[in-house]
């Protein structure tokens, strides 16, 4: 391939279909939906996993088993890192990581990954610790205090 050779990406988008524009565009009168039936209709189609008014494959499969998502407890997370933005003999807690924007939502608590080094005495306080965070914590002269 040569400079000379190159070709302009620009336009890079093609134009849509001009449908229902008469017999000379090829996608007049009916636009491209065939003659009648639940698809030619405004607004017709399907939803998806329709099969006709057949039972469904999903209602057709067995259910077993339990599934904890509806029960799992979702929680905050932040590493060891973000814990260094603070000043020194800081009591952290969600509601102050909320303030600080480090975390969006508390959600069901939350949890500290011990991702990282911590250099400030702090004292942290959250739902769940992991073993590596509360040492780092701890080794720093700080508290890991579970609520």
């Amino acid at each position: 391939m040569n400079l000379g050779e190159l070709k302009s990406s620009y336009p890079n988008t093609k134009a849509p279909k001009r449908k229902g524009r008469g017999p000379g565009s090829g996608n007049g009168k009916t636009a491209g939906r065939g003659h009648k039936g639940q698809n030619a209709r405004a607004g017709g189609g399907v939803r998806p996993g329709f099969e006709g008014g057949q039972m469904p494959l999903f209602r057709r499969m067995p259910k077993r088993g339990f599934n904890n998502k509806r029960f799992a407890k979702e929680y905050a997370i932040i590493k060891i890192s973000d814990l260094e933005a603070f000043d020194e003999d800081t009591v952290v807690t969600a509601e102050l990581l909320m303030e600080k924007n480090v975390i969006k939502k508390e959600l069901s608590g939350l949890k500290v990954l011990g991702n990282g080094e911590l250099s400030k005495k702090l004292t942290v306080k959250a739902a769940k610790f992991t073993k590596s965070a509360s040492e780092k914590i701890e080794s720093a002269g700080g508290k890991a205090e579970v609520v």
